[in-house]
């Protein structure tokens, strides 16, 4: 993120440098399958340790046996070719009912992520590193940009309750002491940035998914063009990417790779990519850990923040 050189301009323009969706503790609602109390190692045979045979069963078994696994670590020890074999011979279907049914996030967790986004045709040279703590019911945000990132020192605080539609914060450096509000919606807001504060979390990326996958399956793009497994910040993820064919318009990306985590049903990894094949952005999660936060962790007056008090 750039700023003016007036700290109020410097401020309007921090909520550009954010990423990721309307953010809900839940997932969509679905109807509880037939197989509730199946036994997911049962559906594999005896011997095969790779799970290549749940791509013989129905689709429900299929989603099911996957929740499973992923609760249970069974994924975690599958080696890269089983994964890998694994994901191409499930159903098509699978995966986005498994994002679907969630959950696809914690009721209120801390997270480090490091996000780039070319905006105004730039790429930029370095991502910002964020911490963000999130919490729902009423959705509250705070977070900060590490000093090894982007536009260090900035932080922003966010409370549905109070105003659901600002946030509150100062640019870092020398204007840290300006703190202000600004729309999340407004001018400034998507200077720099397709996305709003509410955006940051697990969630946005998944109900992204579930929503793209409609619309690429009445297209008749279901499966990926390519599934492999990839390290992110040292965690193994399945990486699946999709190729929109030209003329096929509408979509979020042209061209898009989601990084699944193995324990739970979200992504920790999105890279998008424009028609040009240039990537456009880049989201990942390198921890996500659920938390119980108390009343100062979102309120401007807490000693370990730069704000000034609420106005």
């Amino acid at each position: 993120m750039r700023f003016r050189t007036t700290p109020s301009a410097c401020l309007l323009t921090l909520c550009a440098a954010l990423v990721l969706p309307p953010v809900l503790p839940g997932a969509v609602a679905r109807a509880p399958s037939a197989v509730a109390d199946i036994d997911v190692r049962a559906l594999a045979s005896p011997g095969d340790e790779s799970g290549a045979d749940v791509g013989r069963l129905p689709l429900d078994d299929q989603v099911r046996w996957l929740q499973h696994a992923a609760q249970d670590g069974r994924l975690t020890t599958l080696d890269d070719a089983q994964l890998v074999a694994l994901f191409a011979s499930l159903d098509p279907r699978t995966l986005p009912r498994y994002i679907e049914a969630g959950p696809n996030g914690y009721a209120s967790c801390e997270f480090v992520l490091r996000r780039k986004e070319r905006i105004h045709g730039r790429w930029p040279a370095e991502p910002d590193h964020m911490l963000v703590r999130l919490a729902h019911a009423p959705l509250r945000i705070y977070a900060r940009w590490l000093p090894d990132g982007a536009h260090a020192g900035q932080e922003v605080l966010y409370d549905a309750a109070r105003r659901s539609d600002a946030m509150y914060g100062h640019p870092g450096g020398l204007f840290h002491r300006v703190s202000l509000w600004t729309r999340l919606d407004g001018v400034f807001a998507h200077a720099q940035s397709r996305h709003l504060l509410t955006d940051l979390g697990t969630e946005y990326i998944a109900h992204r998914f579930v929503d793209e996958d409609a619309r690429l399956e009445q297209a008749g793009l279901v499966r990926p063009a390519q599934i492999s497994v990839k390290r992110v910040d040292g965690v193994r993820v399945v990486a699946f990417t999709w190729d929109v064919p030209p003329g096929e318009n509408g979509g979020y990306a042209s061209k898009e790779t989601l990084g699944l985590d193995l324990r739970h049903p979200w992504f920790r990894m999105a890279q998008s990519y424009d028609s040009d094949g240039r990537p456009f952005e880049e989201i990942v999660f390198e921890q996500i850990e659920p938390k119980s936060f108390d009343a100062p962790t979102f309120d401007s007056k807490n000693p370990d923040y730069r704000f000034q008090a609420w106005r």
